[in-house]
């Protein structure tokens, strides 16, 4: 029976994350927003707090919470910006869950146990200048070479790119098969031919991290392979089930900021001799705010409940993504109406939320592909099936971390 009721345990994270978005995200957004900078130190203090691995077994350097209390970190992180949400996003969702899903023995403990304990940094690299949806059209190639692999390629709108110290890059081992020719490596920054580049000119998500991967000549060795030549593909998709959770998770805390925004200035503004929460079409737009914000958690938290008894879960995940970031977009542009023409200025948090709200309806699949999976899966067209290998049921010590 699911029961979303938060913990004492939850609760308490919770509190402890708002704490520290309140003292250290809000007071500097918008400075840091204005000059599209990315402040580092923000992770090294997540990482103090144990906050990078929170979902991340005791044994591999976090702290053995549940999935929905990750959740609830991503929700919390956004309401201060979408920015460092999306770092923790990218971190543990798309790179330290996979390597706990995916890695053997040796690279859990190279690469995983620093990451979760937020000594390291973890990025991804899938998407290409040529392949955003469609993956099997990557160019990017790993050709073995004795005891090791060369990779050759490029990877575009990467978080963390300049941040990261481990990308999970993706590459063809086999151009001729397509998907089924994917493979996955983890290749460190400080190996010869890797260069980053970020992004100037976004039209949000300012004070984030983003850019390009270069990869000339490349030397990674085979023990740096996750899984088999041509898991890639599959890899890729479990990937995306856990960062398209963090995504929709965190749509839920721009939900909330729009809302909080909002309503205070319903109080402190009046028209027509009166606060403008007297009037009913603001009244409509602050009850679709909290309509969606109810809804969007519940999808959100049924993902997590799926994933906490190691559920297959990408119908639901793909459904809370689709409709919290849509709701999310929906949010921020009421509320910037809310503000009327203050709502345009920087001098109120609204037209960053705005701006931030739309990368998320396009990032981690589309609108559109979420519209596509789910009309799919109502018709009967698509079923999920089991991975070989799935995410690990919470209470982690119930269950055996070992490859399949």
């Amino acid at each position: 029976m699911m029961n979303f009721e938060l913990t004492e345990e939850q609760k308490s994270v919770q509190k402890l994350v708002r704490k520290f978005v309140d003292k250290e995200i809000i007071p500097n957004i918008q400075e840091w927003d204005r000059a599209g900078y990315f402040e580092p130190s923000i992770l090294q203090k997540l990482a103090e707090l144990q906050l990078m691995g929170v979902c991340i077994p005791e044994e591999y350097g976090g702290v053995g919470m549940d999935y929905n209390t990750l959740a609830i970190v991503c929700e919390e992180l956004e309401r201060g910006d979408t920015a460092f949400r999306t770092a923790v996003s990218v971190h543990t969702g798309l790179n330290s869950m996979t390597l706990l899903q995916w890695g053997n023995e040796e690279q859990k403990q190279k690469y995983l146990v620093p990451q979760a304990q937020g000594i390291k940094i973890g990025a991804f690299g899938l998407t290409e200048p040529n392949a955003g949806s469609d993956v099997a059209a990557m160019n990017t190639t790993a050709i073995r070479k004795d005891d090791h692999y060369i990779l050759n390629g490029s990877k575009t709108w990467i978080s963390l790119c300049d941040v990261a110290d481990h990308f999970l890059i993706f590459a063809k081992t086999n151009p001729a098969a397509g998907s089924k020719g994917i493979s996955c490596f983890i290749v460190e920054r400080t190996f010869e031919g890797v260069a980053t580049k970020g992004f100037k000119g976004k039209l949000g998500i300012r004070a984030g991290n983003t850019g390009e991967v270069f990869l000339s000549e490349v030397k990674v060795p085979v023990a740096n392979r996750v899984g088999e030549e041509g898991e890639g593909f599959k890899m890729a998709m479990a990937a995306l089930d856990n960062g398209r959770f963090t995504v929709a998770a965190g749509a839920c805390g721009l939900i909330a900021a729009s809302l909080e925004a909002s309503l205070k200035y319903c109080h402190e503004r009046k028209t027509f001799g009166k606060a403008i929460g007297k009037h009913q079409l603001v009244q409509q737009m602050i009850a679709k705010m909290s309509a969606n914000l109810e809804i969007s958690r519940m999808l959100v938290y049924k993902a997590g409940y799926l994933k906490n008894k190691g559920v297959r879960n990408t119908r639901e995940t793909s459904l809370a993504k689709w409709i919290s970031c849509d709701a999310a977009f929906e949010a921020a542009n009421d509320a910037v109406q809310v503000h009327g023409a203050y709502g345009y200025s920087d001098e109120y948090p609204v037209e960053r939320f705005l701006r931030n709200a739309k990368a998320p309806v396009i990032y981690e699949g589309t609108r559109e592909i979420h519209t596509i999976m789910q009309g799919e899966y109502a018709l009967g067209y698509r079923e999920d099936k089991p991975l070989r290998q799935g995410l690990p049921a919470w209470p982690f010590e119930k269950v055996s971390l070992t490859n399949n």
